[in-house]
Formats: C-alpha cells, structure tokens, sequence
C-alpha cells in the first residue's frame, strides 16, 4: 500500500510517498481503507521534531513512529476478534496514527460510525479540531452555558470553525475573530457577532465575555483578562509557535501560573481521544447544527504541499488528504 513516510526531521521535503506493507489487525483494532484524513498541526510538529520538547515524545534525534497523519474517515477492511462494534464494509471516523496512507489499523474504541449526511472527506475534518479540541475545550474546560457570551480567537480556522458552531449548539452568544477575508465565512458558520482584527482589537472592546476561546494565540493574556468578566474562563487551545524548546506552550504555562493569583481561569488544554465525543459531534452534524469548513483538498501525493500551505497559517477551515 501507498504510505507517507519519514525518517528524518526536517521540513515537508523529508515527506516521501512510499509502497509499505499493509497493516493487520489485533485483537482490539479495525483494518480500515481510508477515504480521506486531515492535517493537522500536530502532523507538522511531529514532522519537525519542533518545539524540541515534542521529542520526548517523537524520538530525540531521529523519529520513532515515521508515519503522520491522525484524523480519518474510510470504511471498514476487517476487523480483530474482541471487535464487536463494526464489521467490514462500516463506514467510520476517527483517529489513529499514521493515516496519511491508504491503509491504518485503528483501535476500536477511537472509531464511530461516519455521519450519514458528511462525505469521507468532511467525515475526515471532524475527529481532532472538532469532537477533541474545540468540543472538549468548551465543555469540559470552558464549561460553557446557554447565554454566555464567548469569544472564539481564530475563529476561521480549523478548530475555530468547528468552535463557533459548536458554541452556538450550546446556546453562547458567539463573537468571532479572523481577519477581513475571512469575516463572511465566521458569519455564515453562526456567529452573532465578527470581528475584524485588522480593523479593530478585540481586547480594547467595551464588551465582557464569560469563555474566551483562544484558537490564535495574537494577544497577551493581560490584554485577553481586559474583556473577560470576573468569573470568565480563558482556555488557550493553540498559539503561534515561538520558542525552539517549548514552542505554543509558552502561553499555557504563563497562564497555568497567572491563574493562581487572579479570580478568572486561565487553562491550558490538551485534547483526549475517545469515542464518546465522536458520537456527540455525530448527533450535532446530522442536526444540521455543525458542518464542517473544507478549504482545499490534496490527494495522498501531496501530503507535503499541504503541511506547507497549512504551516503558513492562512488555512479557512480544515485541510484534507483524500487516498481513494
């Protein structure tokens, strides 16, 4: 089967398409063809082996696991024999670990059956920014409640898109932020109100939000604390990537600290993977209260050409690599 492999750190060009032989499946796993994956930042840290402390982790000097990708949508090949949920021929979503291939084995319990209105490719977007990071990071760390008002940073991208919409199902008051570009796109997605941050500052406003999502990273948490009621949470979710050794966790850690000696939360955040947040992402997307945002798709080849379009940090939704 056809593979994105690496053996080095470096930038895209260390990526090469390669025929490996085709995975099995244990006792807990499914064998699954896959239709399509996403790319996430997470593909380019691995792939970078930056910030350093990510090789702790990926390997020290050169990469343990030399397979990328995580989030897949496909249909099932066959399955172990503790399987019990899925059988051959389901179409399902979900995460694993090198699923920029034509072929991965994932474990059952990382799986859900794929959303009957969403195509493998939308199927694919969903798992990591949507059902771990921008669902967990408003319920379980924002503890988000009907009629608050919350502010997602970064509201155009791939976690921020799925952040807007997911607020609004929760019944927030949604304010996005993105640039002048992308303002239609936060607006069509559900937001009540968008704001432009090339035009204005966000954190100069009169207004006050009880969850501020921030997906960006672009202003300081003493600037954020500014539009924050006393009570609100602040959850950092990503940030731009300065540092060689610690990278976007800068901003967590400053917060982790700060967060002892003020009244709001601040909270750094890592997402965790498991079915259950599949199934609640599945019942929003087939209410029609969720959809994901595809900005470009790129067959298996080109895996390399989307890391590098994702890395330059303009991507409106989600990136997508299609293997069918």
């Amino acid at each position: 089967m056809k593979a994105i492999v690496y053996h080095n750190y470096g930038s895209p060009d260390v990526l090469k398409c390669e025929e490996i032989e085709r995975p099995t499946a244990g006792d807990n796993e499914v064998l699954i063809r896959v239709r399509a994956a996403s790319v996430n930042p997470l593909d380019w840290h691995f792939m970078r082996g930056a910030p350093y402390i990510v090789r702790i982790q990926t390997g020290l000097s050169k990469p343990k696991n030399t397979r990328l990708g995580v989030d897949l949508a496909g249909q099932v090949e066959s399955v172990g024999r503790n399987v019990l949920q899925f059988h051959p021929g389901d179409e399902v979503f979900g995460v694993s670990r090198g699923t920029f291939a034509e072929y991965v084995c994932a474990a059952e319990k990382a799986l859900a059956p794929k959303p009957a209105n969403l195509t493998f490719e939308q199927a694919a977007a969903v798992p990591l920014a949507g059902a771990f990071t921008a669902l967990q990071g408003l319920r379980d760390k924002g503890r988000i409640q009907p009629g608050q008002k919350v502010l997602i940073n970064g509201a155009a991208g791939g976690v921020g898109t799925f952040a807007v919409q997911i607020a609004k199902a929760f019944g927030a008051t949604v304010t996005g932020v993105s640039s002048t570009r992308n303002v239609d796109i936060v607006r069509s997605i559900g937001a009540d109100h968008v704001i432009d941050y090339t035009r204005e500052d966000f954190t100069r406003s009169e207004q006050r939000y009880d969850l501020i999502l921030d997906c960006a990273g672009s202003r300081s948490l003493s600037a954020c604390r500014r539009v924050m009621s006393p009570g609100g949470i602040y959850v950092i979710v990503g940030g731009p990537n300065r540092g060689r050794w610690i990278g976007p966790l800068i901003s967590p850690l400053k917060a982790l600290l700060l967060s002892r000696f003020v009244s709001q939360k601040l909270l750094m955040f890592l997402a965790s993977a498991n079915k259950e947040d599949l199934a609640v992402l599945k019942e929003l997307i087939e209410a029609a209260k969720v959809t994901p945002v595809i900005d470009r798709c790129y067959p298996l080849s080109e895996v390399p050409e989307a890391i590098r379009y994702l890395e330059e940090g303009h991507a409106r939704g989600k990136v997508i690599i299609t293997s069918h």
